[in-house]
């Protein structure tokens, strides 16, 4: 198994087991449960001398722990320079009489809790806070502690500072707030940290992907040069085919030292760059993993001028020339041509003659037993 293939297992492992831990951090957070945001319906009253000024609209959302109901009176706002009613002491210009009122509180300096607590303590029926400066007319749901019977709503800075303003002018404010459509909001903080982890997770699938399919087309273009090489190189070796008489077939003819066996009529040899011959079926795997003569040790690969730059080792080289020399190939580049009876020995080389010539250092010489 090459070390591509393991680095690709171990790599899907590694994805797999990040998507699977994604999705269960977000179950076990209620990810997938959508959150519901109440409109709140503003009727807002300015009163002018003999004139009444009003104006409708969806001007702000129910926190969520705010009661969902209906309720209207007077705008109060903090008194003093701090509108953020986080001092537990702060006084409000409550109305005369029975007269409801709502309070009108700015955004910053503690959490709404504490504001709203304050205020409640006051005796408002309702809480109104607006946004900080700068945020225009944005709005978003608040999280506060639940007060039995007690309307919280956000609106606008732009909308609060204009109430606030026209207040300290001694103009007199009122407001009915009703309660609007439900919005469903899923992009919760769980959602948004489910794509985070989704996206990048992707992103590295994608870019192991591309990763792989660039390193496997390089690898592929070098063995298929390899592969070539190999096939010119093992074409210069001489093959060669034992016939009766042949002085390797001898009662004192010497064995085949990879599979210690006697040679034997018919038998074919390969002819190495050092004159060495052993069996074509012992030779070949042992070239392919070794790359050295059994004998003398002569690098052969290196003879042939193949170098060694196989990342792999042996192994995969091994694994490659199975493909150069497997029986699809030693059909054509390795047939053995049939001995004639007056042929003492018959010469046969894997590839055509011309190819042979243009190889400098071709060892394709005709060896013949001394007589």
């Amino acid at each position: 198994m090459s070390v591509l293939q393991i680095d690709g297992r171990r790599n899907n492992a590694t994805v797999s087991w990040l998507v699977k831990f994604s999705f269960l951090w977000l179950l076990s957070q209620n990810c997938c449960t959508a959150s519901a945001v109440w409109i709140a319906y503003m009727n807002i009253s300015f009163h002018v001398g003999n004139r009444i000024l009003s104006e409708l609209g969806e001007t702000g959302v129910f926190g969520r722990s705010s009661a969902l109901k209906s309720v209207a009176g007077v705008i109060v706002p903090p008194e003093g320079k701090s509108q953020n009613a986080c001092n537990p002491s702060t006084n409000f210009r409550q109305p005369t009489g029975t007269e409801t009122w709502l309070a009108l509180i700015e955004r910053g300096g503690c959490t709404f809790t504490q504001k709203i607590k304050v205020a409640v303590e006051k005796g408002a029926r309702g809480v109104i806070i607006y946004n900080f400066p700068g945020t225009g007319n944005q709005v978003f749901p608040m999280f506060h502690q639940a007060f039995e019977g007690i309307v919280v709503v956000m609106i606008g800075n732009l909308k609060g500072t204009e109430m606030f303003h026209l207040i300290q002018k001694g103009v007199h404010v009122t407001a009915v707030v009703d309660v609007g459509r439900k919005h469903i909001i899923w992009m919760n903080h769980y959602f948004v940290s489910f794509v985070i982890i989704a996206t990048a997770t992707l992103a590295y699938f994608i870019f192991y992907h591309i990763q792989r399919l660039w390193v496997a087309r390089i690898q592929n273009r070098r063995w298929q040069r390899l592969t070539t090489d190999l096939k010119k190189a093992f074409g210069q070796l001489q093959l060669r085919v034992l016939k009766e008489g042949d002085e390797e077939i001898t009662p004192n003819g010497e064995s085949c030292v990879v599979c210690f066996e006697l040679y034997k009529p018919n038998d074919t040899v390969r002819v190495l760059t050092c004159k060495h011959f052993f069996h074509k079926n012992c030779i070949d795997p042992w070239i392919l993993a070794h790359g050295t003569c059994p004998i003398c040790k002569c690098d052969v690969l290196k003879a042939l001028g193949i170098q060694g730059d196989i990342e792999d080792g042996a192994e995969s080289l091994h694994i490659l020339m199975s493909t150069v020399l497997s029986p699809n190939h030693q059909g054509t580049s390795n047939e053995l041509l049939p001995a004639r009876s007056s042929d003492k020995v018959t010469h046969v080389d894997e590839q055509p003659g011309s190819q042979n010539d243009n190889q400098p250092n071709s060892v394709a010489e005709e060896v013949r037993p001394s007589s």
